[in-house]
């Protein structure tokens, strides 16, 4: 199937700093998009990824599992370390718990991450339904363009597959018992009206890894996709001074030309 339009991965060859980028369950690159460029425009090599099952029809992500996309940014995060000196990782939503798993298994390889509205848990009677209503029902409610801003939209699917959402449910067990081994320094926002994830989730990585540099920035503005809502520019420009702190030399090979 063709990617929809808007829905494309994105690649930056930039200096020596590098950036992988990790979109949200029934999403796209396309939510991560401006950041991805923002951060392109200020000379970063950047990787958004489109993971497997995504960007298409709901049908090709009923087939694809947590392997699936977990493979996909470790694969992209593995040719980052061959490319840069340093790599950090971002994440939206289910894309925050793929970064977890990142720096929980490549440890210092990973110089810092910065999760936007992490998803930890499959929350509600839903939950405990799923192992079974995934057989009964092949889709529900989609979960895509929660956003405040007037005229903003994510392109993501109208229906979620439940098989899909079942291994993300065992995902997110998997990555919860990880979290302890994350040790890297974190910059976590997190949207207090966020109608997809609730800010417990944010609350319980935050009690649960390991790291010591740890800043949380609340995002009074914004509902869950918040790169795409009010507080998108303080998004862009708090990880750029994170990654600045952390690596001083980003940016400083040049700008972006193009995409």
């Amino acid at each position: 199937m063709p990617v929809l339009p808007g829905a494309e991965p994105y690649r930056h060859e930039g200096g020596e700093v590098g950036v992988l980028l990790c979109h949200g369950f029934t999403g796209s690159p396309q939510s991560l998009r401006p950041w991805a460029e923002y951060l392109a425009e200020r000379g970063l090599t950047v990787s958004l990824p489109l993971l497997p099952g995504h960007g298409t029809r709901w049908q090709d992500m009923q087939v694809t599992g947590w392997q699936d996309w977990y493979a996909e940014v470790d694969r992209e995060l593995r040719l980052l370390l061959e490319r840069c000196a340093e790599v950090f990782v971002f994440g939206l939503s289910m894309g925050g718990a793929l970064t977890l798993r990142l720096a929980a298994k490549h440890g210092d390889a990973v110089r810092g991450l910065v999760l936007v509205n992490p998803a930890n848990k499959v929350h509600g009677l839903a939950a405990h339904a799923l192992p079974v209503a995934r057989f009964l029902l092949p889709t529900t409610k989609g979960i895509a363009s929660d956003i405040a801003k007037d005229g903003s939209a994510e392109i993501g699917y109208d229906r979620v597959p439940l098989h899909a959402a079942h291994s993300m449910r065992q995902f997110f067990r998997l990555v919860d018992g990880e979290l302890p081994q994350v040790t890297q320094p974190l910059l976590l926002l997190h949207s207090p009206n966020d109608h997809v994830v609730p800010p417990a989730d944010s609350a319980r990585v935050l009690s649960r890894v390991s790291s010591t540099d740890v800043t949380e920035i609340l995002l009074e503005q914004s509902y869950h996709v918040a790169t795409l809502d009010h507080d998108a520019d303080r998004i862009f420009e708090e990880s750029y001074g994170f990654i600045g702190r952390l690596a001083p030399s980003a940016g400083k090979e040049g700008t972006a030309t193009g995409g």
